[in-house]
């Protein structure tokens, strides 16, 4: 059965100039002829993506969307209508909010945390900024130590609250972000404690580095603190290195080349410094 809103797996049925048309057990369903990978043959089985066009017939791609049915997402608006707000998703047609699924009117070019769903009256994917009722922390599916995908939901007093999965809501405390966070923004983490309440504490990265994060945490407040650069580096003394950031110069150095890994820093002459694309890094 197909399903619009996500990826599917079909057999190229034909070919035709317009491209290929794909096996949905009826006429077919098109495959434009730029979309079509070089030497596909009749019988081949491609995986697309598949959704309504402007003329509300179900089209294929084999581009990705920046979402799908049932994620929650950061998307930016593109235009308006009486009757809704469009944003792009990352394909040629834009996803439609309906006004009735605003929390307040769209403004054109800013950017909305919404979720992804087929409508059943129409059958095609749409959008809602409504996504309380789909975060529930009763019952669980995650557990202790469990690695999960998180997106930032928003910025607490005393952290972030985090998406689980897409299903359940979760602290992240500021003493355990070590790198720039906004709304939207998707990262791994894991399941640090689950209280007897199921509240949720959470650590970014996987288990097992959680003393390497947390230096690399320090590391990055000392540079925000100083205007993005530090003169420190694996030839400055441990001394001065425990001074200034409370640890080993092995953890430093540990902290340091995590961090450079990622691209959240870069090595420079007489120190380190915040990479101007630092904050966009997954981790």
């Amino acid at each position: 059965m197909i399903q619009a809103g996500n990826y599917n797996r079909l057999q190229v049925q034909r070919l035709k100039e317009a491209g290929a048309y794909l096996d949905d057990g009826a006429s077919g369903i098109l495959l434009p002829k730029r979309f079509v990978p070089r030497g596909t043959r009749v019988g081949d089985e491609l995986t697309v993506f598949v959704y309504h066009d402007s003329e509300d017939r179900l089209i294929a791609t084999t581009q990705h969307p920046r979402a799908v049915v049932g994620d929650i997402a950061l998307l930016k608006v593109v235009g308006n209508s009486p009757h809704g707000a469009f944003l792009d998703w990352g394909l040629m047609k834009d996803l439609f909010v309906p006004k009735s699924k605003q929390r307040t009117p769209m403004r054109l070019g800013g950017e909305y945390l919404v979720y992804l769903y087929v409508d059943a009256q129409t059958g095609r994917v749409a959008a809602s900024q409504y996504i309380e009722h789909l975060l529930s922390n009763e019952p669980l599916t995650v557990k202790e130590k469990e690695v999960v995908e998180l997106l930032v939901y928003r910025e607490t007093e005393i952290g972030y609250e985090m998406i689980i999965n897409n299903r359940h809501t979760g602290l992240l405390h500021f003493n355990e972000v070590y790198r720039p966070l906004r709304t939207g923004d998707r990262v791994e983490g894991y399941i640090k404690t689950i209280r007897p309440d199921h509240k949720i504490d959470l650590t970014l990265g996987r288990p097992g580095y959680t003393r390497v994060e947390d230096e690399a945490g320090k590391i990055l407040r000392q540079l925000e603190k100083n205007n993005g650069f530090l003169p420190y580096h694996d030839k400055s003394g441990a001394d001065a290195i425990y001074e200034e950031f409370g640890m080993s110069k092995k953890a430093f150095k540990m902290a340091v080349g995590k961090l450079y890994k990622e691209r959240i820093i870069e090595l420079v002459n007489g120190g380190i410094r915040l990479a101007a694309n630092g904050g966009s890094q997954a981790v």
